[in-house]
């Protein structure tokens, strides 16, 4: 297998329930999923939790952008991405769930999207709602971020569902990346600092470290679930938190 090959990609991820989904008895509503072909593809969704079905729209728009993307040319990958999404919102308007079956339904699957695809280090972020996703170049001393966006107030945000989705899709590139982290909301304030100028490197540079050599997945998964879910995490924000760790170069 070739160093470079998309299928070398090493890809961590897990995703924990906040302590309010815990005290409600309700189930984690984020989801992530990752995809190697001629790309390396990887997404992470929070689905809204005041939405009857969030977590399905999660899952969906995850599913259907690692399938669609994986193998697509980069220079046409941002083009995709569109169509990716609107596949992904088709398939909401005919949900067993939706029983108004058309788009006016899709808003009780609403979820955020933020994502990646990458080949040999370069690629982009794209990016509809509030999580986050980080890029650590060659050196690890400099970064891209794609940070969130909220609306006018602070418990606002965007989602793929909206019919104002593709106003508010994002993409930022990336080149040179060793490392991708993409996050949802619950990491945010973990990973970068108030103004997100800046990322707390005493968060990000550790669990690098550590996933980096790491050999075992099973034990690298386990420790990453145990970081995100200790008293002190679930303290400073009780909301789900899932994070997908990817070493690309």
């Amino acid at each position: 297998m070739k160093k470079n090959s998309p299928r070398s990609h090493k890809v961590i991820a897990a995703s924990v329930t906040g302590s309010l989904h815990s005290m409600q008895k309700q189930p984690c509503q984020d989801y992530c999923r990752h995809a190697a072909g001629r790309n390396l593809v990887a997404v992470v969704s929070d689905g809204a939790g005041s939405s009857k079905y969030g977590k399905i729209g999660a899952r969906i728009v995850c599913e259907t952008l690692c399938d669609l993307l994986k193998d697509v040319p980069l220079r046409q990958a941002k083009a995709k991405v569109y169509q990716a999404l609107a596949v992904a919102r088709e398939k909401l308007t005919r949900h067993r769930l939706n029983r108004q079956k058309n788009e006016s339904g899709i808003g009780d699957f609403a979820a955020t999207v933020v994502g990646a695809v990458c080949r040999k280090g370069d690629g982009f972020f794209f990016h509809i709602g509030d999580g986050a996703a980080i890029a650590l170049h060659g050196d690890l001393s400099s970064f891209t971020a794609s940070r969130p966006e909220n609306g006018s107030f602070a418990c606002e945000t965007f989602f793929y569902t909206q019919q104002a989705w593709a106003d508010n899709l994002r993409f930022t590139d990336f080149e040179n990346a060793e490392t991708l982290f993409l996050m949802s909301d619950g990491l945010t304030c973990f990973a970068f600092a108030k103004d997100f100028t800046e990322i707390e490197k005493g968060f990000i540079m550790p669990i690098n470290e550590f996933l980096t050599n790491e050999a075992c997945a099973a034990k690298a998964v386990r420790a990453l679930h145990n970081t995100l879910n200790t008293p002190r995490a679930q303290k400073l924000n009780p909301d789900d938190k899932t994070l997908l760790w990817a070493k690309v170069k």
